[in-house]
């Protein structure tokens, strides 16, 4: 997906959820406003949840592309939009492009489809070689191309047909000599004397060029249409012309078609370095995502190849950012975490607060720039807070967070109870789910006292739903926690209604740490935690103060 060059994409965590989608598009909404010079992308980092697609149904807005690396592409850097040329033209239409824009290759294309390249070299190579006098015949050479390289006149024949049969030469005996070596469909190089042309077209030659711009009689015209040969005056000497006429074979007999070495747009150009060292070619054909032919690019446009620009929300932690997150220039990050690893190479506009939602966050920010916030943009704020702070049941939840839901759900014109009940249904509905996209469906990673963590959470207001994904996460959980490359694993199963988290966990020593943790009874890689539901202000804080004690 071909990025616009000024464009920062405004993108949320991996498995994201409704905070990370809704404040992204919301965000990307409000920057568009107050800077017109830059283009504000909404983008996802991860597939969305069930809940999250009903927020976006429900208010009819699009889903943000996805992003799964943000590395520089093909796509972010300047490449040469070289026009691609027709297999027809002649090698000295070729050569002659090729000085004009100072290209050693030429893609040559049919229809926006890559069919071949021809270079310099291969021009040359053909210049050098081409000593086979049939050679402009093998090469089905358009009688165009030679009106075209020998600068002349068709005087009788079509433009349009092929010299298909016969050899090259040049007839400077006289016309007794010429009856012993002209034969049939050859193309014969003369000068204006009438017997010389007499004679080509009597010994049934395909093509007779007549040289110094010399004219051609009606009797001669004649004789070439009723036997079918074609006439073409040039201004040429027999020499010059005899040196150029094979220039005008066309380059489909001369291009490559085969192990031509393809770049694509979305191609990352660290990859494509690495290709480029190992191949001698100067210049690399590039095509789009449906295969269309694009431009060209050398190793000299990487060198001057832009990151992509990024603003972070609802995460300021590496290993829940979108992969490739170090290659990109970060710009801005708004969130409501605790602070993590991300590292930037310059200072950046950080906006952090101890609020329950990102959206909150940026709620206050379309005030502080004065801007309305339409019918739909309230609405996706709203649910953004309603899911984060579990409408306001979670301990993250702050009067700022419930004062800002209300607020925006006044102006999307819901009634916020009903609405959120819809909304945790639509989210809880997970039968049709495999066990590994209920399990990643809000998970992330964190590294605590040099340990790699992950944890997952799942928020349902059917407790008989919770109970039967108990079965089936733990099993599930053994499996992955070596795949994943964490130490830990826990996945907290929250009764949004009960406000209580049975904590599920796999690794060394998992059991010890949430029983220290939370001050309870595990069992079986169980634990019921009463009062827990909120993975950033309780479990992560007290699983945290447990590994340092």
């Amino acid at each position: 997906m071909a990025e616009k060059k000024n464009s920062v994409l405004v993108i949320g965590h991996r498995n994201p959820d409704t905070d990370s989608i809704c404040s992204a598009i919301a965000y990307a909404r409000l920057k568009n406003l107050v800077d017109p010079d830059n283009t504000y992308e909404p983008r996802r980092a991860g597939n969305l949840n069930e809940e999250t697609q009903y927020v976006l149904q429900y208010f009819g807005v699009e889903t943000p592309k996805l992003v799964e690396d943000v590395r520089t592409q093909v796509c972010d850097i300047e490449f040469r939009e070289l026009k691609g040329v027709s297999r027809e033209i002649s090698l000295k239409k070729a050569w002659r492009i090729m000085n004009e824009t100072n290209a050693v290759t030429l893609p040559i294309t049919k229809k926006n489809r890559l069919e071949g390249l021809i270079t310099v070299t291969d021009i040359a190579s053909s210049f050098m070689e081409a000593s086979e006098s049939s050679i402009l015949s093998t090469a089905h050479t358009q009688y165009r191309n030679i009106v075209e390289t020998l600068e002349g006149e068709m005087i009788v024949g079509d433009e349009k047909a092929y010299y298909t049969s016969g050899k090259v030469l040049v007839a400077a005996a006289n016309p007794d000599l010429m009856e012993n070596y002209i034969e049939k469909n050859d193309l014969v190089i003369l000068g204006n004397r009438y017997e010389s042309q007499l004679c080509a077209i009597e010994m049934e030659a395909g093509c007779i060029v007549v040289c110094d711009g010399a004219s051609v009689s009606l009797t001669i015209r004649k004789l070439a249409e009723q036997r079918g040969c074609v006439v073409i005056c040039t201004p040429f000497d027999t020499f010059t012309a005899a040196r150029q006429i094979n220039q005008s074979m066309p380059i489909s007999y001369f291009m490559r078609t085969e192990r031509l070495q393809l770049f694509d747009t979305e191609d990352f150009v660290d990859d494509i370095r690495e290709v480029m060292a190992k191949v001698r070619h100067r210049d690399f054909p590039i095509l789009d995502t449906n295969g269309h032919y694009v431009g060209m690019i050398s190793r000299r446009n990487l060198l001057g190849g832009t990151n992509k620009r990024i603003i972070l929300v609802d995460h300021n932690e590496r290993t829940q950012a979108v992969k490739g997150i170090e290659s990109a220039e970060i710009l801005e990050i708004i969130d409501h975490h605790r602070l993590g690893t991300v590292e930037t190479v310059g200072p950046v506009y950080f906006r952090n607060q101890p609020l329950g939602c990102t959206a909150t966050i940026i709620y206050q920010m379309y005030q502080e720039n004065g801007r309305v916030i339409d019918k739909v943009t309230a609405g996706l704020l709203c649910s953004a807070i309603i899911s984060d702070t579990l409408l306001f049941r979670s301990p993250t939840c702050t009067p700022i967070d419930k004062n800002a839901a209300l607020a925006l759900a006044d102006i999307a014109g819901i009634s916020i109870e009903r609405y959120a009940k819809d909304m945790f249904t639509a989210g809880s509905n997970l039968k049709n789910k495999s066990d590994d996209e209920v399990f990643h469906q809000d998970y992330k990673k964190f590294t605590i006292e040099e340990k790699r963590i992950g944890v997952g959470q799942i928020s349902s207001m059917d407790e008989n739903e919770l109970a039967d994904l108990q079965n089936r996460l733990l099993p599930h959980m053994k499996k992955v926690i070596q795949k994943e490359g964490v130490d830990m694993i826990f996945v907290l199963l929250t009764n949004i209604i009960g406000e209580s988290s049975t904590v599920l966990f796999v690794g060394e020593d998992t059991d010890a740490l949430v029983q220290k943790a939370f001050g309870v009874t595990a069992e079986n890689n169980v634990a019921m935690v009463e009062g827990l539901v909120s993975r950033k202000k309780q479990f992560i804080p007290g699983l945290t103060q447990a590994m340092r004690e």
